[in-house]
């Protein structure tokens, strides 16, 4: 009787260890296909840039100018986006439909963050599996969804809009104010402070305006949905320009250095504007905005968050910046540059996670951070550390700004929360181009009121044609697509900046030879700062050449460059 007992005991627990290993066996197999599809899908990001980075090279060993990478990686991006969403998959999401239990109550308009799914203890649903115990299973809110039947890949294919403000914009910011051509950005201070600051302002507030009244003409199911805030948040957000294929192609032709400053130094300044101003105008909504009317208190404290949350940040950058410069200065840790390399990376990235967690605006803090570690801490910095710093942040910037353009191509099909309007989409193409008229002429008129020298016409056009919209409008559209309007907005804001990085970006070259913009007259590296011609001055009478390397020590470019003119 009791062997009976122990051999029935033990064959209990045998059946139940099995059962259990079974279900674990399931979830492991659920896991390693999840982590198959996560790899599939960063193995198709990673394939799409290394195939940009290979054609780049054909293009340039073929001298083709007439499409940049950008442009590459966007059509690259569209084509494999139409086969992911086209191609079909097998492996759909298993859901199960939740009500919430009657009496409870949360905010409709804003969901909870995490839904608690209580499974209570029952007898098995299939013969032969073991009893369900009691669990309880939790579940992170993600956004509204638009089609139950999405396949995994889809979802794995559509990346959090964190990652974009976390990860890959801080890199694309700082690299830019990393390696910003200070002496010709200061003497296009006052140009380059307009057009970013009063222009970006300017622009939005026009398109906003006009895409309220566009909006109003339009079908009632649409007008419904906007409020002017909507549309003043789409000119916030599209406002800001991503001249990359243009200025890749002012470096190589050596454009003017000054139309080169004018253009960079706007559109590096006028991301972290537009950043904090739609910042600026979501608070207004947010404090001000629950009646519908027009709050004059509210207005001016919308102007108030707009001017202390960018001085604050700027201030947390460059605190950032010259705290890295003292370290590297009075201790010894460029003895071993690898630990010196590190802790400029990891302090510049500091600055940016210091401003985002004190409600700041990390965009603005990393690009003044970049710039003061380029004045202060460079010179501090040893050889191999220089030399790695600019090179890492050169790479991060290539990869970060291709991988960019390539999700928005992806996206265009993968991404389900995708709103085509064609009249909401016209007219965004129509009031972008007014928008950026209205920043560049009317501006450029009164800056030639007392600029020596002024601003040329046919430079004025090509700062007009340099309105490229790039990865600061597509991050921002991306970020908040609950709403209709948002949706119809990132529709919009991707289409934008497909149509001008590609056509636009394309057409660069042609652009010049139209507006009689010469060429090959200046450089645009820091090492050479002057144009040419000041040089064979130099060199003519004897002189000593110009010391255009700002101070920095070991700069070897600027004694073969001399040798080469002389």
């Amino acid at each position: 009787m009791n062997r009976n007992v122990v051999f029935t005991f033990f064959l209990f627990c045998f059946v139940t260890i099995c059962r259990g290993s079974g279900t674990d066996i399931a979830l492991d197999a659920k896991a390693t296909l999840l982590h198959r599809i996560d790899s599939l899908n960063l193995l198709i990001y990673t394939c799409l840039l290394t195939l940009t980075v290979l054609t780049i090279w054909v293009f340039k060993h073929r001298r083709v100018s007439w499409l940049h990478e950008t442009g590459l990686a966007v059509i690259y991006g569209l084509i494999v986006g139409a086969i992911i969403r086209y191609a079909g998959s097998t492996n759909h999401i298993t859901h199960i439909n939740v009500n919430p239990e009657p009496g409870t109550t949360y905010n409709l308009s804003v969901p909870p963050d995490m839904l608690r799914f209580h499974f209570p203890a029952s007898l098995p649903i299939t013969p032969g599996d073991s009893p369900i115990a009691n669990k309880t299973y939790a579940y992170s809110f993600r956004g509204e969804i638009v089609n139950v039947e999405q396949n995994e890949i889809d979802l794995k294919a559509t990346f959090d809009p964190e990652i974009f403000f976390n990860i890959i914009l801080p890199p694309i910011i700082f690299h830019a104010g990393y390696c910003l051509k200070r002496k010709y950005f200061f003497r296009n201070l006052g140009a380059i402070l307009t057009f970013a600051m009063v222009g970006t302002a300017l622009s939005a507030l026009v398109i906003g305006a006009l895409m309220y009244g566009c909006v109003q003409l339009m079908p009632a199911s649409l007008a419904s949905s906007f409020t002017f805030l909507d549309t003043l948040y789409f000119g916030a957000l599209i406002s800001p320009t991503d001249p990359l294929t243009v200025l890749a192609i002012f470096s190589q032709l050596k454009v003017d250095v000054n139309l080169y400053a004018m253009i960079f130094g706007e559109s590096v300044l006028n991301d972290a504007v537009a950043l904090v101003l739609s910042g600026a105008i979501q608070n207004y909504e947010t404090r001000y905005s629950h009646d519908g009317g027009f709050e004059i208190s509210g207005f001016l404290g919308a102007i108030g968050d707009f001017i202390g949350i960018f001085s604050l940040s700027l201030l947390v950058g460059a605190l950032m910046g010259c705290l890295t410069a003292l370290m590297t200065k009075f201790t010894h840790v460029r003895d071993w540059p690898l630990l010196e390399s590190a802790l400029f990376v990891l302090m510049s990235y500091a600055a940016f996670l210091i401003a985002e967690v004190c409600e700041l605006t990390g965009v603005v803090a990393v690009l003044f951070c970049g710039i003061c570690q380029a004045h202060y801490t460079y010179n501090n910095l040893s050889s191999d550390s220089r030399n790695r710093t600019k090179q890492l942040f050169e790479l991060l910037n290539f990869l970060a700004e291709n991988f960019i353009f390539t999700y928005i191509g992806v996206s265009m099909f993968t991404f389900p929360k995708h709103h085509f309007d064609p009249w909401f989409i016209i007219a965004g193409f129509i009031t972008s181009m007014l928008g950026r008229a209205v920043n560049i002429y009317p501006l450029s008129f009164l800056l030639n009121l007392g600029r020596k020298p002024p601003i040329p016409v046919n430079f004025q056009h090509m700062l007009f044609f340099s309105g490229l919209r790039g990865a600061m409008s597509f991050a921002l559209a991306i970020r908040n697509t609950v709403s209709e309007a948002r949706q119809a907005m990132l529709t919009t804001t991707s289409l934008i900046v497909i149509a001008t990085v590609v056509l636009q970006g394309g057409a660069a070259t042609h652009a010049l030879d139209y507006l009689r913009i010469p060429t090959g007259e200046g450089s645009n590296e820091e090492s050479e700062a002057l144009p040419y011609r000041d040089l064979y001055h130099a060199t003519d009478t004897g002189e000593s050449p110009p010391d255009i390397g700002l101070g920095l020590r070991n700069l070897d470019a600027q004694g073969p460059f001399y040798q080469i003119h002389s």
